[in-house]
């Protein structure tokens, strides 16, 4: 038992001499970080023009009495705008800006 002890004690001690390291960013994150800010316009550009286009179908098929299918459509866009959004505010604070 005095040998798991010693070495655990060791171990710490030679944890404690490992300095705190500093952080930085990997080669490619500006490339990355770029890619995500331009997949963020087009997740706002589509989820905007899919309200318009549901909102539009929704006057047509309302004035034209036919089914109406594009309640499902706005609701849809409207729940994947609120996922866009919460996967972004989810991201920043788990990786921290």
């Amino acid at each position: 038992m005095s040998i798991i002890l010693t070495s655990l004690g060791e171990t710490f001690t030679t944890l404690a001499q490992i300095g705190n390291p500093t952080p930085q960013a990997p080669p490619l994150a500006d490339k990355i970080t770029q890619l995500v800010r331009y997949l963020t316009w087009f997740a706002i550009l589509s989820g905007s023009v899919s309200i318009v286009y549901a909102g539009g179908r929704f006057a047509w098929e309302k004035w034209s009495g036919g089914g109406l299918q594009s309640p499902k459509m706005v609701a849809g866009a409207m729940a994947g705008g609120v996922v866009a959004t919460s996967a972004g505010t989810i991201m920043n604070a788990i990786i921290g800006t």
